[in-house]
């Protein structure tokens, strides 16, 4: 037996020319809003940018894709990260003590250091090399 598989699953079906149902939906719910506020606002002074902000609102919602993906994920993630809590790890302190110690550990570190100069540390390394060669030649023998 031979089934068919489906080729475009991720291209959803339009229904009106080149609109969605999703696309429909959401225009027809953003004018439906503006007519509400039409009707119920004395004036088309007062109505105007409430309707203009609906219009744009349900457009956007229909049209407008950032990154490829669709404006109502990108409302969905505002929505969530404005309502959910936020948990804050780590914020810098100012440690008087911890400040002193580690000033103290540096000068402790420098008074301690030896300094070697140039002459001493040559002679050091002469005396190991005729050390090591004496070793080396009473081995041999």
């Amino acid at each position: 037996m031979r089934y068919q598989v489906p080729q475009f699953i991720d291209v959803e079906d339009k229904i009106f020319g080149s609109i969605t149902l999703k696309q429909f939906v959401y225009l027809a719910g953003g004018g439906g809003l503006c007519f509400v506020i039409f009707r119920y606002l004395p004036s088309i002074i007062y109505s105007g940018i409430p309707i203009l902000v609906v219009a744009s609102f349900s457009i956007a919602l229909a049209f407008y894709k950032i990154n490829n993906k669709p404006f109502i994920f990108i409302v969905e993630a505002a929505f969530k990260y404005y309502t959910s809590a936020k948990l804050f790890i780590w914020k810098k302190v100012p440690n008087e003590k911890a400040d002193n110690a580690i000033q103290e550990a540096k000068e402790y570190a420098g008074i301690m250091v030896p300094k070697i100069s140039d002459s001493k540390l040559k002679d050091m390394t002469w005396s190991l090399d005729i050390k090591d060669s004496m070793y080396s030649n009473k081995n041999q023998k």
